[in-house]
């Protein structure tokens, strides 16, 4: 069933554009990782950048609606520089999310009864939590001149939660099961 309430509508595109925004900064953000040798740093932007095609999926999904043009406004951070700034610029984005828009459009959401909305919006925010402490841990490392330590990185299909070096049994934020996780 399509958005019903138009600030809400508005709140979900948004949402869709800073995820799809993200999506693609972490990949060439990856690539600079690549370039710097902190082949584990790059594998880290390349999970959550699939994660947050998860969430940018999810909103466009609880989207619904006829297909028009639309103006999308989103924030984001710009800019390509080495990978402890990229690190640093990527928290940033998570913080934002996680501090600022994600509870205002929830709370928009709940006071609109939209409750697929509240859904993938609680979604996204609990994994930009992860996100957020993942980038500080592996800027930590790059400072130090080394790459983050890790095996794998475990990402939800559904709702985008993200570990490191092993998928629950079951996912913490949707239930998913362990075999469902896509890993880095």
């Amino acid at each position: 069933m399509p958005v019903k309430n138009a600030m809400t509508a508005e709140f979900l595109r948004s949402a869709f554009g800073g995820e799809s925004m993200a999506h693609m900064r972490y990949l060439v953000w990856a690539e600079t990782a690549e370039k710097e040798g902190k082949l584990n740093v790059a594998r880290l932007f390349r999970a959550v950048s699939q994660a947050e095609w998860v969430h940018a999926k999810g909103h466009f999904r609880v989207l619904g609606g006829d297909i028009a043009d639309m103006a999308v406004t989103a924030g984001a951070v710009f800019g390509l520089r080495s990978t402890a700034e990229n690190l640093e610029g990527a928290a940033m984005g998570e913080d934002h999310e996680v501090d600022q828009m994600y509870p205002a459009y929830i709370a928009v959401a709940e006071a609109q009864g939209e409750k697929e909305a509240v859904r993938t919006f609680s979604f996204a925010l609990a994994a930009e939590k992860q996100h957020a402490e993942l980038f500080r841990k592996a800027r930590a490392a790059v400072l130090e001149g080394r790459d983050i330590e890790l095996e794998g990185i475990y990402v939800c299909p559904l709702c985008g939660h993200t570990v490191l070096d092993g998928a629950p049994d079951k996912c913490p934020v949707c239930g998913m099961g362990k075999d469902r996780y896509e890993r880095f």
